[in-house]
């Protein structure tokens, strides 16, 4: 299947970057390349962007889409979690930009083989990165019924996760639970019919769950975030476009604690826990996608942009002795 995915808050996410033509960007989450090319037609010839992904069929579709930059664009498969020795590989010690479109893409998605969808009957597999060896059935299979309830409630918000848990250990001791479609089935089992009719379908907030702990999405987005910040040179600008209230209460948390990290007393007269704000949030309000848009791309409608911009505070003593070499 080709890879397609629509990028979500594209132009947006775009001006939110304020592209300098000669500097380096980083796309942690290629997927087909919709944002990386975008930003690699503003970038001059002496201008670099970095696309990272771990899904190899994003790597291929936007090695084949990005080609025509040339060594403008490295990609690299990884997680970009990985991004600050990815970029330090690749020779750079700082970044004037990144972009995160965090989730599952729309390509992942509509391959039922990949099992993502709760639309489709196909094994229970659900990694994004395919190097890894435990899929979506081994968590059914092998968690405790505890620990299903936790990942339900915690990644799905779904109010029912104590019933699905359950009906779930119950299935398996029958017979080991392997595709989507068995799953679906049981999760609609443990759910009132009179839940079943609002709030879509009642397996979405499970297989949300399942995604997210399986593929570790929001413990990596929150180890990373201060990393990323870090890697902006003075000026740069992080723009992440998350998809549920999760990831955007991590993202809406990290960078307010990095515009105002002191943790003294409200009553203290001056600041002694030494601890300097990192840059600015320049959305204090998320931005959200045109009508037009959710109305073309309904799978935009969750969706919420938030940016960060890096003020180097300090200039390091060796870094005004090299100047003054200069």
């Amino acid at each position: 299947m080709e890879f397609k995915h629509v990028s979500v808050l594209l132009n947006e996410t775009i001006d939110s970057l304020q592209i300098n033509p000669h500097g380096v960007y980083v796309d942690g989450t290629l997927g087909g390349g919709g944002h990386s090319f975008e930003i690699a037609k503003k970038l001059a010839s002496d201008g670099k962007l970095i696309g990272i992904d771990r899904d190899a069929a994003a790597v291929k579709a936007a090695g084949e889409r990005l080609a025509e930059f040339g060594e403008k664009v490295s990609i690299v498969r990884g997680n970009y979690s990985e991004m600050p020795d990815i970029v330090r590989n690749l020779g750079y010690l700082h970044v004037d930009g990144i972009v995160l479109d965090l989730g599952v893409s729309s390509y992942q998605l509509d391959t039922a083989e990949r099992g993502f969808s709760y639309m489709a009957d196909a094994p229970l597999d659900m990694r994004m990165d395919q190097r890894e060896q435990r899929t979506a059935g081994d968590l059914i299979n092998e968690a405790s019924e505890r620990e299903l309830f936790r990942i339900i409630r915690d990644y799905g918000e779904e109010k029912f996760a104590r019933n699905i848990a359950k009906h779930i250990v119950a299935k398996r001791a029958e017979k080991k639970i392997e595709t989507t479609g068995e799953l679906v089935e049981i999760i609609k089992a443990s759910i009132p019919m009179k839940f079943r009719k609002n709030g879509g379908h009642p397996a979405k907030r499970t297989f949300q769950a399942i995604r997210i702990e399986l593929n570790g999405e929001l413990t990596a987005l929150r180890d990373s975030l201060d990393q990323m910040i870090d890697l902006l040179d003075d000026k740069g600008r992080l723009s992440i476009i998350t998809f549920h209230s999760l990831e955007d209460r991590i993202v809406k948390s990290s960078f307010k604690k990095n515009e105002n990290p002191c943790t003294c007393p409200p009553d203290f007269p001056v600041c002694v826990c030494g601890k300097k704000p990192k840059g600015r949030v320049v959305t204090r309000k998320p931005i959200l996608p045109s009508d037009e848009e959710m109305e073309e791309n309904p799978r935009s409608k969750s969706a919420k942009l938030r940016v960060f911009e890096r003020k180097v505070q300090d200039v390091k003593w060796q870094d005004i002795m090299l100047q003054g070499d200069q």
